[in-house]
């Protein structure tokens, strides 16, 4: 099939998904057409299968804000006729969704059918499409796509509580390659950051504040002054790093903290984890944990979202009521005393990223879907 993919190309996990979704597609054959105004984070280069078509954003006295959604719209609609494409995938309801239901309708006066598939991945449902202002093009792009996938059970339950939501939704979870992410021998790496034998905390978000990177701050802090020999490694960056460094030289552990930005391979450093924190506010799925499970590393994690779906409580990690330090700090704990415990968890971690949640699993679900959906608007009266 030839595909059109439109996502945010940033780093943070639709984008991700959406990229390593149009990657792993290619490599199954098919030919993948991304629309975006800027490469997206994880695509790297282009291959044979895959094409990126850049959207020009304009700007015009006349207009105090650039017309994002437009530009899009007329991308989409000269990458389906020339391009000959089979399906658009929208990687967010709105503004993606809501360019590709206006260039169906521009498409349909040449007389192409283009089918349209929208998936939500979570802000798009949880914050934008509870605004008011927002909630009737939320309802409406959602509503007039041909096919809706969301990323988990909860998100699928959230949007339709949200509002006026018709079409049927269905749970494509979000993957990983198992084969990139796994645990890979970096015992220089680990020396040169624990070179006494520190045990390693890691941490990797946007840092945006529902991620709640100071929390993590906090619980390294408590550990570190009841005499746990550790190291904190945070990455990615975003608004809240600078609030999470002063956090960290306020309490006095900056030195045995490594701010790292952004960094791809992550799972280098994935592989030299010890714990994964991520006591986020708000999580529709939690792919950063995902990545985490998959290179061997048990989770602690708030009980919120789509990640008691994740991480099962007890065995892969441990679920804690939101921003309790106190209970993060001691599952935290609980790892670090009970090295048994600990490896027996990375394990199940591993285990369960490979069997719930592997690129070979997920990818024909939405094979199937797009077939599905593709075969109903052809065949529509």
């Amino acid at each position: 099939m030839k595909i059109g993919i439109t996502c945010y190309p940033v780093y943070g996990g639709s984008g991700v998904v959406a990229t390593e979704l149009g990657k792993a597609l290619a490599a199954r054959g098919h030919c993948i057409h991304f629309i975006a105004y800027s490469m997206p984070f994880r695509l790297g280069h282009i291959n044979e299968n895959i094409r990126f078509h850049e959207v020009n954003v304009n700007t015009y006295p006349l207009f105090e804000y650039p017309p994002y959604t437009l530009n899009l719209t007329s991308k989409m609609v000269d990458t389906v006729k020339y391009e000959e494409l089979d399906i658009l995938h929208m990687h967010y309801a709105i503004p993606h969704a809501t360019s590709a239901v206006l260039a169906r309708q521009i498409l349909a006066l040449e007389g192409i059918r283009i089918p349209i598939v929208t998936t939500l991945h979570g802000t798009d449902i949880t914050i934008v499409g509870q605004d008011p202002s927002f909630a009737p093009v939320v309802n409406y792009s959602i509503n007039e796509s041909d096919g809706v996938t969301a990323v988990s059970e909860y998100l699928k339950r959230e949007t339709l509580a949200s509002g006026d939501i018709k079409s049927k939704i269905e749970v494509i979870p979000n993957f990983i390659d198992t084969n990139r992410f796994r645990r890979l021998e970096r015992d220089h790496f680990k020396q040169a950051l624990c070179p006494n034998g520190e045990k390693l905390i890691v941490h990797v978000s946007n840092f945006r504040p529902v991620k709640r990177a100071v929390d993590v701050v906090n619980v390294f802090h408590r550990l570190h002054s009841e005499g746990y020999a550790v190291k904190l490694l945070l990455v990615g960056d975003g608004p809240d790093r600078v609030a999470a460094e002063h956090k960290a030289r306020e309490l006095g552990v900056y030195d045995d903290v490594r701010f790292l930005g952004k960094q791809e391979p992550v799972e280098e450093i994935l592989s030299i984890a010890d714990i994964f924190l991520m006591p986020s506010g708000s999580e529709t799925f939690g792919l950063a944990a995902l990545e985490a499970m998959s290179c061997s590393v048990p989770v602690v994690a708030s009980d919120i979202g789509g990640l008691p779906e994740l991480v099962i409580d007890g065995e892969t990690g441990f679920l804690c009521p939101l921003g309790d330090i106190d209970a993060f700090t001691e599952k935290a704990k609980q790892l670090l005393d009970n090295p048994d415990l600990q490896q027996k968890m990375a394990q199940a971690s591993r285990d369960r990223a490979v069997t719930h949640f592997d690129n070979d699993i997920i990818i024909p679900h939405y094979e199937r879907y797009y077939e599905t959906v593709r075969d109903s608007v052809l065949n529509a009266v």
